[in-house]
């Protein structure tokens, strides 16, 4: 989605610092009082709208942050030595069931019979 976009959100902010900013001197050339500019309807939504893109900002830069981390990991990861195989292997292969070692003994014993 493009409003999950870092410079949409930039370009969201811009034009409502730019519209609060003519809404303002709108209001002043009207010779309202400051309080009364404060308690403005359009005013508080456009300073809403400007809070939410601010926090979804904020978001996205955590977002940003964390894909850094994962990727700085990621090549620490790759820079260790991997261990041998043939070491794991090793250490797999004597690995026997119960059913197998029983197995295996009778065969053994039918051998010695036979």
């Amino acid at each position: 989605m493009a409003s999950k976009d870092k410079q949409v959100r930039l370009d969201q902010k811009s034009y409502l610092e730019e519209k609060l900013n003519q809404r303002l001197t709108v209001l002043a050339g009207k010779g309202l009082l400051p309080e009364r500019i404060a308690k403005d309807v359009i005013v508080r939504k456009i300073r809403a709208k400007m809070r939410k893109a601010e926090g979804r900002l904020k978001v996205i830069a955590k977002l940003e942050k964390k894909t850094e981390e994962k990727a700085r990991i990621k090549v620490e990861k790759m820079a260790l030595p991997k261990k041998e195989k043939k070491k794991k292997e090793a250490e797999m292969a004597p690995v026997e069931s119960k059913r197998q070692k029983k197995k295996e003994k009778k065969s053994k014993e039918k051998k010695k019979e036979g």
